[in-house]
């Protein structure tokens, strides 16, 4: 990131909610029933979508060369889609119960 106050902001914002996505993710893996399991995953959703909401920042703002982005954006997308799968599956699941 460059070295830029617009740089600091962005680069600490995407640190903090891409850290935050295996933090809470490890919280998900814990949960004592299927409720606090999809509670749970809807935080790591947010977390994994604003990673992608940063990202998109630092393409748009042409903060780093848009290449050097985009397998990190594709990365992110695919665990925000993978998350949100999980959730929906779970709460299948919780309603049939």
């Amino acid at each position: 990131m460059p070295k830029t106050d617009v740089g600091r902001i962005v680069g600490k914002q995407l640190l903090r909610c891409g850290t935050s996505v295996g933090a809470n993710y490890r919280a998900v893996c814990r949960a004592r029933s299927t409720a606090e399991f999809v509670s749970k995953l809807g935080t790591v959703i947010e977390e994994a979508d604003e990673s992608c909401f940063w990202l998109e920042i630092i393409i748009e703002a042409s903060l780093l060369k848009q290449q050097l982005v985009n397998s990190l954006l594709k990365e992110a997308n695919e665990i925000t889609a993978i998350m949100v799968a999980s959730s929906n599956s779970a709460s299948k699941r919780k309603s049939k119960i």
